[in-house]
């Protein structure tokens, strides 16, 4: 049977009001959606929100936009739908259009794609301390096959990992501290006042009581706080390094991100050495396999609200 085309019935609103859900790099929400009526929607990156210092690959902004895709992939299977998926269509014509998505007929979701859509407004991003107790093998078995599953991979690093990672972040952090342009950037996206993107004083965390620290410092602490004695880190890889590894890598990491907010856990992330080798063309800090696009802490940690987030209407791109 040939693929049917987006139609109103899906409730346009409800699918980019999940996909505008997805995490992304300070909460900069880079994506706009184009809907042709009866035909498809378009996932299209938005220039205006990449980070020009941070990223100059785009490749932050592509991540981000795998995971908006990722969910709005869950939200027309949550209608009883299934999406075909293309990615980066016309990357020569089009350079800003990351995907397009029409659907075919499909099943009433159910089992796990279901409780997945229903984690979208729920998963955080959380600086808060985690406990000391370990994530099950059982559950690190779960996200890894949750990162196969969109041609990902996921790699648990061991206690001399996790040191070497955090030494690689501080390192980073450091050199980072140093650049102006950098520095400037990350402070327009983490003023305290954000109303509808960027990361608010709320979700910036508290400042750790030791070094290396396991999360991000956003240099605006009201309160200080030990952080667990043994962080554990997991880092996404892909096997290539291009536009469409980026887009799966996102999507990969959402599906990680919903896995383990499945299995009650926090996540956050260290992405400085990525930064820097964006920014420097250096190597990928080591890991086993792949190329780093990824650095996630995960554990157990407390409730915390959510960033905020654009009104769905502003997803939406009008013109043609």
């Amino acid at each position: 049977m040939s693929p049917t085309l987006v139609s109103a019935d899906l409730g346009v609103r409800r699918l980019l009001f999940a996909a505008g859900q997805a995490p992304s790099v300070y909460n900069t929400q880079p994506w706009r959606f184009h809907v042709v009526p009866g035909r498809r929607i378009e996932l299209l990156a938005d220039p205006d929100r990449r980070l020009r210092v941070a990223d100059p690959r785009g490749r932050s902004m592509m991540v981000s936009c795998g995971a908006a895709l990722f969910n709005l992939r869950l939200a027309v299977r949550y209608v009883g739908r299934r999406p075909i998926v293309w990615l980066l269509p016309d990357p020569e014509e089009h350079p800003l259009l990351m995907a397009a998505v029409r659907t075919a007929d499909g099943r009433p979701v159910r089992g796990e794609n279901r409780e997945l859509y229903e984690l979208i407004p729920v998963r955080r991003t959380s600086r808060e301390p985690f406990s000391d107790r370990l994530v099950p093998p059982s559950v690190l078995g779960d996200l890894r096959i949750a990162a196969s599953r969109e041609g990902a991979s996921l790699v648990p690093l061991d206690a001399e990992g996790v040191a070497e990672m955090l030494d690689h972040v501080a390192l980073a952090e450091d050199e980072l501290s140093r650049d102006h342009d950098y520095q400037a950037e990350l402070a327009a996206w983490t003023m305290p006042g954000a109303r509808f993107d960027g990361v608010p004083a709320y979700a910036h965390g508290p400042r750790p009581a030791r070094d290396p620290a396991p999360v991000r410092d956003f240099g605006r602490h009201e309160r200080d706080a030990r952080f667990e004695e043994h962080p554990q880190l997991v880092v996404l890889t892909t096997q290539g390094d291009r536009p469409i590894d980026w887009l799966r890598a996102g999507q990969a990491l959402q599906r990680v991100l919903l896995t383990a907010t499945r299995h009650g856990l926090s996540a956050s992330f260290l992405n400085q050495p990525l930064d820097l080798r964006d920014m420097r063309r250096r190597r990928d800090p080591h890991h086993r396999r792949g190329h780093a696009q990824m650095i996630i802490r995960l554990g157990y940690g407390p409730q915390v609200p959510g960033s905020p987030r654009r009104p769905a209407s502003e997803l939406e791109r009008q013109d043609a």
